[in-house]
């Protein structure tokens, strides 16, 4: 869960220019002056960082940092045990 949060946290700060230390896990979207064309440009890189799809719909109901970690650790657990299941 480490490395995802931290992988996480510098592609939100990259994107939005500042410091990855200003931005923690329970830091929210809007604190960050993160808009929806924010999220759906980070969610981009979160997807090529990963490999990984996030689903539109879910892109809605993420509210903090800590949303999109767990989010995108449920994504890699379900990716990796289809994509085992299938080999």
């Amino acid at each position: 869960m480490d490395e995802i949060a931290t992988r996480c946290i510098e592609i939100i700060s990259k994107s939005k220019g500042i410091p990855a230390d200003a931005v923690t896990l329970g830091s929210t979207f809007d604190e960050l002056n993160i808009d929806s064309l924010d999220k759906i440009n980070i969610s981009f890189e979160v997807e090529e960082a990963f490999s990984i799809e996030i689903p539109d719909d879910a892109l809605n109901t993420l509210r903090t940092v800590g949303d999109m970690v767990e989010g995108v650790a449920k994504l890699i657990s379900t990716h990796s045990s289809t994509t085992s299941t299938a080999s």
